[in-house]
């Protein structure tokens, strides 16, 4: 047999109080004697009893619930920066719910309409994948809404981008001061606004000291694709001897490649940086200069975006810079560029 929720009015009875006692004993800062608030407080540990916070919530038209849109969950840097936004929501009191949009039958729209039953009082998208709709759909349930790294040309949410211009051109200068001028770019075919941007940055900050780029795009943004990307750029007449890739996973991909399949040394004969600074970009294996994501910031500056008060949202977006962290696989003196 199952076991039953122990209600608040169970609580009142075996205490002896009434049942607004029982409520006030468990509302911060709420009119209560000391006596009533320690029996309230006996009674409810010995019935097992548990503050129905979605149903205060609802009362107040607030359920607590966050939903945390992403897609690529099994990525690093997505289930750090999932990690990092459920721990932080927990620790502010909040219910995190994760809605996977990796599929493309209809199913995160159905998951999504779902979370609208339960009254979330926002949703944070991390990826640039989902379809604008989703982000029209919270807007128009009431829900508050943060996006990350997307371009959705719509009023209302708070934005949060990187300089992923800067990034690129920092690159560009990183290469050209370890002597390289075959330059090359390596990018996924999914072309989220960020991905774009850092490719056309890159191109740009090329373009301004009359150099060329190689551009080649292959799948998603997974390991495997960097592997190919090294095969098409090494296996080509004019070989690269600097390569930026668009993350960490494709660069790991080339750089395994290149070792393995073509006795390509790096940074020896080919510099190479990537993009997210995941925990694996510093193996001893592979020490990969790469851009850190400033995840904590990120995290911060949504949730303190979304504690504020809707009338007090003053600043619609934030943008933040990605710092160059030097490893081992450009060749030069491992300073600061800027």
């Amino acid at each position: 047999m199952s076991k039953s929720f122990v209600s608040a009015n169970d609580v009142a009875r075996h205490a002896g109080v009434s049942r607004s006692a029982v409520s006030r004993a468990f509302t911060p800062g709420a009119s209560v004697s000391e006596d009533t608030r320690k029996r309230v407080m006996n009674s409810a540990q010995i019935l097992g009893y548990h503050v129905n916070q979605l149903a205060r919530g609802l009362m107040r038209s607030e359920s607590g619930i966050v939903c945390l849109v992403v897609s690529e969950m099994d990525t690093p840097y997505r289930a750090r920066l999932v990690r990092a936004f459920s721990h932080e929501l927990q620790k502010a009191g909040k219910i995190s719910m994760l809605i996977n949009t990796d599929r493309s039958d209809g199913g995160v729209d159905a998951a999504l309409r779902q979370t609208l039953n339960y009254r979330a009082d926002a949703s944070i998208l991390l990826s640039g994948l989902p379809d604008k709709a989703i982000t029209k759909l919270c807007l128009d349930s009431g829900q508050r809404i943060v996006l990350i790294n997307r371009d959705d040309n719509i009023n209302g949410p708070f934005h949060i981008n990187l300089n992923d211009h800067q990034a690129a051109k920092v690159a560009v200068n990183a290469f050209l001061r370890a002597g390289c001028r075959a330059l090359a770019f390596v990018n996924s075919e999914v072309g989220t606004p960020s991905l774009m941007a850092r490719e056309n940055g890159f191109l740009a900050a090329a373009a301004s000291f009359g150099l060329n780029v190689t551009v080649t795009r292959h799948g998603n943004t997974v390991y495997e694709s960097g592997r190919h990307a090294a095969h098409s750029l090494l296996t080509s007449f004019d070989r690269p001897d600097a390569v930026f890739c668009v993350n960490d996973l494709m660069a790991l991909g080339f750089i395994d490649s290149a070792r393995q399949d073509f006795g390509v040394r790096i940074p020896e004969d080919l510099c190479v940086i990537g993009f997210d600074d995941i925990e694996q970009a510093s193996w001893s294996s592979y020490e990969l200069t790469t851009f850190a994501q400033p995840i904590d910031q990120i995290v911060q500056a949504s949730l303190l975006w979304l504690s504020e008060a809707a009338d007090t949202q003053n600043v619609k977006s934030q943008t933040f810079k990605a710092p160059l962290v030097w490893r081992k696989t450009v060749r030069g003196n491992h300073q600061q560029v800027s």
